[in-house]
């Protein structure tokens, strides 16, 4: 069974960004959209991204964003994926010749499969939890049940997830990866070494 992979979102400091590397995450999310208390600086973003190890995926995470914007963040930030978590189109995401993620916000109704099957590009589909008005980042899980068997080996899986419940989320839905962020802050934008280990920790038992 194949090992499920771990990325740490939300990251703001080079500490954090340390720390989620030592305890074993495979990928860090950069923040790339003001509206989100874990915004970052294309300054802050050079400074984290350089601290990773070679085998640690920097990924950059934007909403609906100008294709001048991602492009000042790409010449500035070592970044090895693309995130969009807005409407952004699959020729919108394939435009920059990096490896991208396409992120999906899961509510009742929503064809999630028809869906990822306009992004054949992605290199990942990440499912989220859908609050009005929130892009991401809601803290709050959702009913896995909503996600069609088809897609749950292959899925990114965030939402709420936290060192509680990730061993859980794997057992009822066993994705390919689980992605966290509030769920392992000390505090807004200040992750926890003690929670991220616990946290993956719970994913490699789980």
């Amino acid at each position: 069974m194949a090992r499920i992979r771990v990325k740490i979102c939300g990251i703001t400091r080079v500490d954090d960004a340390v720390a989620a590397d030592r305890a074993g995450a495979d990928a860090i999310g950069l923040v790339f959209y003001p509206p989100s208390s874990r915004n970052i600086s294309l300054e802050a973003g050079a400074e984290i991204s350089a601290s990773l190890t070679a085998f640690t995926t920097s990924v950059g995470l934007f909403v609906n964003p100008e294709p001048a914007e991602v492009d000042r963040v790409l010449s500035r930030v070592r970044l090895d994926r693309l995130q969009f978590h807005g409407d952004e189109s699959e020729a919108f995401c394939q435009q920059f010749g990096v490896p991208y993620l396409k992120a999906l916000r899961t509510r009742p109704g929503a064809d999630l499969a028809a869906i990822a099957a306009d992004y054949p590009s992605a290199s990942g589909i990440l499912l989220d939890s859908y609050k009005p008005g929130v892009a991401g980042g809601t803290g709050e899980t959702f009913d896995w049940r909503l996600i069609p068997e088809s897609l749950r080996s292959t899925i990114i899986l965030a939402g709420g997830l936290n060192p509680d419940n990730v061993g859980l989320a794997i057992e009822q839905v066993r994705p390919a990866a689980v992605d966290v962020s509030g769920g392992v802050e000390s505090a807004p934008g200040i992750k926890s070494e003690d929670r991220i280990r616990a946290f993956i920790e719970a994913v490699n038992c789980g």
